[in-house]
C-alpha cells in the first residue's frame, strides 16, 4: 500500500514511518523540515499544515494518508499557542480533505490521529470509544478534528480516528519532560496524584496505526495500554525504575505558574481503556506500566 504521512519526522510520526516500511509499504512524508529524514525509502515533501493544501502531486494516487502532525499541547497557553493548537490540528485536516478532493486518483483510507483530551475530566469514570466527549478547550478541539477528518467520508475512504493517551518514549512526549526532575531528586506526583493516566507505550501507537492500515476498520479506536494507572502509581513506578524518590508533589499552583491554563489539564482524570482494540484481540507489547518503563528507562 502506498501511503503518505504528515509529521512523519516527529516523535510517534518516526515509529509509525519504521513500522509501516517493516510491512513493506510505500512511505512518504510531509514535513515543514522534509531534510530531517533521510531514510532512502522515505520520499519526503515539504509542507506547512497551517499554510495551504500539501502538493497534489504527493497525494494523487497514495493509497492510504495518516495525519498526525499537531502543535504540542504540553507547553504554557498563551492565546497564540491555543489558536496553534486548534488550527495545526483542525485547519490542517481541513486542508488536507480538500487537496483529496482535487486529485484525480484518490486514497482509499485517511487515518487521523486525536487524542484523549476529548473525553474532559471524568473522574473515575471508565471512558470507552462509545463515551460521549467532555468539555474544555482541549475536548472542543478534539470534536472538530475529528469532524474534519470525518468529512473523507464524501469521497468514498475508510476513516479512522486514534484517540492518542501519554505516550512514553525515549526521546519525547511524556518522559522527556519528567524524567529530568526525578533524576534530580525533584520529581513528584500532580496535585492529588489522583486523577488517572491513560499511558501508553510508543511503540504500541505505531503498532496501533499499522493496524489500522492493514485491517479494513473505521470509526473512532483508543491507542491507550489496557491498564492505566493513577499518577500517584505512575510516579512511583517511574521513581522505583529510575532508582530516586518521589519526594516532592507539585502544587496545583506551582502548575498555574509554570503552565497557566494548560494547568488545569495536567491534573484532569480520564481513565480510559482502549475497548475495541482488545476486544479485536489486538496484543499490546506493553500492557503493563513497569514492563513499559523498564524497557525504556531500565
Amino acid at each position: 500500500m502506498k501511503c503518505i504521512i504528515s509529521g512523519g519526522t516527529g516523535f510517534i510520526g518516526r515509529r509509525v514511518v519504521d513500522r509501516l516500511l517493516k510491512d513493506t509499504h510505500y512511505v512518504g512524508v510531509w514535513s515543514r523540515r522534509p531534510g530531517q529524514d533521510n531514510r532512502t525509502a522515505v520520499a519526503t515533501h515539504s509542507w506547512d499544515p497551517l499554510v495551504g493544501e500539501p502538493p497534489l502531486e504527493s497525494l494523487n494516487g497514495m493509497d492510504c494518508v495518516i495525519h498526525l502532525a499537531g502543535e504540542n499541547v504540553a507547553q504554557r497557553w498563551t492565546p497564540d499557542v491555543k489558536r496553534r493548537i486548534h488550527d495545526s490540528r483542525v485547519k490542517s485536516t481541513e486542508n488536507i480533505i480538500s487537496a483529496i478532493g482535487k486529485v484525480r486518483h484518490k486514497p482509499k483510507v485517511f487515518i487521523c490521529a486525536s487524542a484523549i483530551g476529548i473525553y474532559g475530566n471524568r473522574g473515575d469514570e471508565v471512558l470507552t470509544e462509545e463515551s460521549v466527549p467532555g468539555t474544555g478547550f482541549l475536548a472542543d478541539t478534539c470534536r472538530a478534528w475529528e469532524a474534519e477528518a470525518d468529512r473523507a467520508r464524501n469521497y468514498g475512504m475508510r476513516v479512522v480516528k486514534i484517540r492518542i493517551g501519554f505516550v512514553l518514549g525515549k526521546d519525547g512526549g511524556a518522559l522527556q519532560k519528567m524524567v529530568p526532575a526525578f533524576k534530580m531528586f525533584v520529581g513528584g506526583k500532580l496535585g492529588s496524584g489522583k486523577q488517572w493516566m491513560p499511558w501508553v507505550h510508543v511503540n504500541d501507537v505505531a503498532e496501533v496505526f499499522a493496524y489500522a492500515v492493514n485491517n479494513e476498520i473505521s470509526g473512532v479506536w483508543n491507542a491507550t495500554a489496557p491498564n492505566p494507572v493513577r499518577n500517584s502509581e505512575f510516579t512511583k513506578e517511574l521513581a522505583s525504575v529510575l532508582g530516586r524518590p518521589a519526594l516532592f508533589p507539585v502544587p496545583p499552583p506551582a502548575l498555574k505558574l509554570a503552565f497557566g491554563e494548560f494547568a488545569q489539564h495536567m491534573v484532569d482524570s480520564a481513565r480510559v481503556v482502549p475497548e475495541k482494540l482488545t476486544k479485536a484481540g489486538f496484543q499490546f507489547q506493553y500492557p503493563e506500566l513497569s514492563g513499559a518503563l523498564r524497557n525504556l528507562l531500565g
